[in-house]
């Protein structure tokens, strides 16, 4: 029988890869994916704000907003068919459809376990992780962010209910 993933195996999990796979190529990796933050980055400032909602911009503050998405597409995107030894991104478009596929899928529950945990903090992080992995599986896939918005733009307006039954049945 399957273990129901709960956020101490799967943290146990990454410890344990973590220590497996600690090496130089993670050092060079942080100097070459700068852009992307690292779970160790994302999870310390989670833990240095201590849960201050203040310290994260508003996004109609216009400090931030969707396009950092657009810009970690062309830093993923730039990644693909480089070193793998220098890049996580690089590394992961290296391991095939199957490996993006499943580490977003890890991601994405780990994202639901803090949410059903009611931990907002770590719940940023693990959203930060998904959207990140979710852009590695588009470059992996050949979709680029423009495809994704326009599909957007294409339902909104349009009751979920309503967008959900006009597609095909299969």
């Amino acid at each position: 029988m399957a273990k129901t993933p709960t956020k101490k195996n799967v943290t146990k999990e990454s410890t344990a890869k973590k220590q497996r796979t600690g090496s130089k190529a993670e050092a060079a990796q942080k100097k070459t994916d700068a852009a992307v933050p690292s779970q160790a980055d994302l999870k310390k400032l989670s833990k240095s704000l201590n849960g201050d909602q203040t310290a994260f911009p508003k996004p109609d503050s216009g400090q931030i907003d969707a396009s950092v998405l657009d810009r970690l597409f062309d830093v993923v995107l730039s990644r693909r068919g480089i070193d793998p030894s220098t890049s996580h991104s690089a590394r992961l478009l290296s391991r095939g459809t199957s490996k993006v596929a499943q580490k977003f899928g890890e991601e994405a529950v780990e994202c639901l376990i803090e949410a059903v945990a009611g931990r907002t903090q770590e719940l940023i992080g693990e959203s930060a992780d998904v959207l990140y992995h979710l852009i590695v599986l588009w470059v992996d896939a050949g979709v680029t962010p423009a495809e994704v918005w326009a599909e957007l733009q294409r339902r909104e307006g349009t009751s979920g209910i309503a967008e959900k039954a006009s597609r095909p049945r299969q």
